[in-house]
């Protein structure tokens, strides 16, 4: 089974607005692709437009080679999570999951299966509306998990999750990766998908604006510098500048030295004689090579704070701590 989501010159227009704007890329197997954008960058609506659910105004989404639509018993080819809170507040979490088992000719001792899995299997009778945030969450997840499917597309499933839930739906998505699965995933939470994400696909204003590994987003959207920890700071710095070398003091005392590299300074260092007790590279996160790459993008962008140094601020089981549904 091929198991690829293969988008082709996609478009979305709202009356006079576009939400997305000829967007190609395919997320293949065996990986987590983290699906990443400014807000209102057309993220959800070409997820919806990959199930279904929203028209295309031009372009087309397949999965396998087929239009969503076109899959017979759906769940079992494809696991969705767009909004976990679409649930019948009155149905229990285990009359919910059996009604979509139902549908989709799956048995239900599945239903149980998938309920243990994400840590509901004692709420499994509860109904929906007593559920907190994280706990519809996991819901949802079950629901996606429910046909045992070979593709999955999940939008922001860590939302209200606790730290032990965000961990435990880290490895759940990396582990189906592993399986060969195709995980696609959009989050707005940069350091949980520098942890889970093994390929990035990034897009502003409904643009592609980066198809590319995790890795190499970060290294062509940061700077990166090299830090110097010395008791002779002012020697060490003649010494850079004269061999051409960008270097500037950080709050921290710490010598940065820009558009060079670790080996080049400890090799200044050495034939001036200085004293180094710290060199090492530093690269920015995967959030300032983001807000680096898409700030331009954004829909809304607060003024950055003054910070008086001429810095821009802009460059498992269910638990008591996960916030209640409808708190945000």
């Amino acid at each position: 089974m091929i198991r690829v989501i293969d988008i082709q010159n996609l478009s979305k227009r709202y009356g006079d607005t576009v939400a997305v704007d000829g967007l190609s890329f395919t997320v293949r197997p065996g990986r987590v692709t983290g699906f990443l954008g400014p807000n209102g960058a057309g993220k959800s609506t070409t997820m919806r437009m990959a199930l279904g659910l929203d028209h295309p105004t031009g372009g087309r989404v397949l999965i396998d080679g087929r239009f969503y639509r076109e899959l017979s018993c759906p769940l079992r080819r494809v696991g969705a999570m767009l909004e976990a809170r679409d649930v019948h507040p009155g149905r229990s979490a285990y009359g919910h999951l059996l009604w979509l088992a139902r549908s989709n000719r799956i048995p239900a001792a599945r239903v149980r299966e998938v309920l243990e899995l994400v840590g509901l299997e004692k709420a499994a009778r509860r109904r929906v509306r007593g559920f907190s945030l994280g706990m519809t969450q996991r819901l949802g997840i079950a629901a996606a998990l429910l046909g045992d499917p070979p593709v999955l597309l999940l939008d922001e499933p860590v939302n209200g999750l606790d730290p032990e839930g965000v961990r435990w739906i880290r490895n759940l998505m990396r582990g189906l990766a592993a399986e060969g699965r195709t995980v696609f995933v959009s989050s707005h939470l940069m350091g949980e998908m520098a942890l889970t994400a093994d390929h990035l696909v990034v897009i502003g204003r409904g643009r592609l604006l980066a198809d590319t590994s995790t890795r190499e987003f970060v290294e062509a959207n940061s700077r990166s510098h090299v830090r110097i920890r010395t008791p002779e700071p002012e020697r060490m710095r003649r010494a850079l500048a004269a061999a051409g070398v960008r270097v500037r003091q950080a709050a921290d005392g710490t010598l940065e030295a820009h558009g060079t590299e670790a080996a080049r300074v400890g090799e200044l260092a050495a034939a001036g004689g200085l004293t180094v007790h710290e060199i090492g590279t530093e690269t920015a996160s995967l959030e300032e090579a983001f807000m680096r790459l898409t700030g331009e993008s954004a829909e809304h962008r607060a003024a950055a704070p003054d910070t008086g140094d001429g810095t821009d601020r802009r460059a498992a089981r269910p638990r008591s701590g996960e916030r209640r549904a409808g708190r945000r």
